[in-house]
C-alpha cells in the first residue's frame, strides 16, 4: 500500500514541479503517447483473449440448470439459450449482477460460520463506475469546439448539477466518485481478509484514480484557472493541432499526468476487466452442456503406437530379457516368410 501511495506522490511531485517547465513534453507528447499505448495495449489484450481456446463450457451459474421438463430452470442465472446469455451479460455489465449476489462469511463465537448478503460493495461499485462514466461524458464539453452543447450532454450536465450550490455549479458525481473510491480503499485497508490478499496492483489504481478525481475537484472548485485557455488547449490537442501548453497552471499538469499514467497502466492491469468481461467464458457461454455435445476443436490428431507395434520394434530384446511375448521371434519370422511367399 505504501509503495503504491509513494508512486502516486512521486508522480504528483513531478507534475507539480517539473511539468510547468517542460510543457511540450507533459502537455503534448505524453498525452499522445499515452493514448497510443492505451489503444495498442487494449487491442492486444482483447486479441490475445479472443485467440485463447475454450475447449468446453465453463459458465458460472447461480441457479437451476435446464434438465427435466417439470423442473423450472433459472433462465438468467443459468441461461441455456443465446438470448438468456445476452440478458445475463446485460445485467452483469450494467448492474453488476454477480456482485449483487455477493455473500460474506465471518467466524463468530462458538465457533460458528455465519453467511449473509453483503450489498455495500455492490452499491459503492455502482456509485463509482457510474460517476466515472458521467464525469467522462461531461468532459466532452471540453473536447468540442462549440458554444452550444448537444442535447444529451446538456441534459446530463443539468441532472448532475441539479443540487446547485454556489458558483461554479456543484456536480453530484464529483462527490460520489470520491465516496466510491474511498469506500473501495477503506475496504482493502480495514478488512483484514482483503488486506491479506491485496497487492500493489490493487492499491495503485485506487490511489491514481483518487489523484485524478481529487485534482479535478481542486481545479474546478478551489484552484480555479482560466477555463477558456484550458478548453482552447484541449480542443486543439484532440483535433491534432496542438498549441503551446505554457502558462497553464500546475494543477492542470497534475491532472493531465495522472490521466496519462492511467491510460498507460490500464491495458496491463486488472482494470482491463472492462473489456475482458465480454470475452470471459464464465459469462458469455450458455449453460447447455446437458443438451448439446461440445467437441474440442483444438485437439490435434493423435498418433497412436499400439502394443503390437511396440512388440514388433523390441521383440528380440524383450525375448533376450525373458519378458513375456504375445508372438515369439520364431512365430514372427514364420509369419514374415509366409507373407513374402
Amino acid at each position: 500500500m505504501l509503495f503504491s501511495l509513494l508512486a502516486v506522490i512521486v508522480l504528483g511531485g513531478i507534475a507539480w514541479l517539473v511539468a510547468p517547465n517542460m510543457p511540450g513534453f507533459f502537455g503534448i507528447i505524453l498525452p499522445y503517447a499515452a493514448v497510443l499505448v492505451f489503444l495498442a495495449g487494449f487491442v492486444w489484450r482483447i486479441m490475445n483473449w479472443a485467440k485463447s481456446p475454450v475447449p468446453f463450457r465453463i459458465p458460472t451459474t447461480g441457479g437451476q440448470q435446464r434438465s427435466l421438463d417439470f423442473i423450472k430452470p433459472a433462465r438468467l442465472d443459468s441461461p441455456f439459450t443465446k438470448a438468456g446469455t445476452i440478458g445475463r451479460m446485460i445485467l452483469e455489465v450494467l448492474l453488476f449482477r454477480s456482485l449483487f449476489r455477493n455473500t460474506k462469511a465471518e467466524l463468530k463465537d462458538g465457533p460458528r460460520m455465519v453467511y449473509w448478503s453483503s450489498k455495500w460493495l455492490w452499491i459503492f461499485a455502482l456509485i463509482f463506475h457510474y460517476s466515472f462514466l458521467i464525469i467522462f461524458i461531461r468532459h466532452f464539453r471540453l473536447f468540442l469546439g462549440v458554444d452550444v452543447l448537444p442535447f444529451c450532454l446538456e441534459a446530463i450536465d443539468k441532472v448532475d448539477s441539479m443540487l446547485q450550490v454556489g458558483i461554479p455549479r456543484f456536480y453530484m458525481s464529483d462527490a460520489l466518485i470520491l465516496a466510491g473510491l474511498l469506500f473501495l480503499l477503506c475496504r482493502r485497508l480495514f478488512d483484514y481478509k482483503i488486506r491479506y490478499i491485496s497487492l500493489p496492483g490493487d492499491y495503485f489504481p485506487l490511489f491514481l484514480l483518487l489523484g485524478i478525481a481529487g485534482s479535478g475537484v481542486l481545479m474546478r472548485y478551489f484552484m480555479k484557472g482560466d477555463i477558456a485557455t484550458v478548453k482552447t488547449f484541449i480542443v486543439n490537442l484532440v483535433s491534432f493541432g496542438p498549441i503551446s501548453a505554457s502558462g497553464l497552471p500546475p494543477i492542470f499538469f497534475l491532472h493531465l499526468l495522472f490521466i496519462s499514467t492511467l491510460l498507460i497502466y490500464f491495458p496491463f492491469s486488472k482494470l482491463m476487466h472492462m473489456g475482458g468481461v465480454f470475452l470471459s467464458p464464465t459469462r458469455n457461454l450458455p449453460n447447455n452442456s446437458r443438451a448439446v455435445h461440445h467437441e474440442n476443436p483444438w485437439n490435434p490428431p493423435k498418433k497412436f503406437h499400439t502394443y503390437a507395434a511396440y512388440e514388433d520394434d523390441f521383440r528380440d530384446l524383450m525375448d533376450e530379457a525373458g519378458l513375456p511375448l504375445e508372438i515369439t521371434p520364431e512365430e514372427a519370422a514364420a509369419r514374415a516368410g509366409a507373407a513374402k511367399e
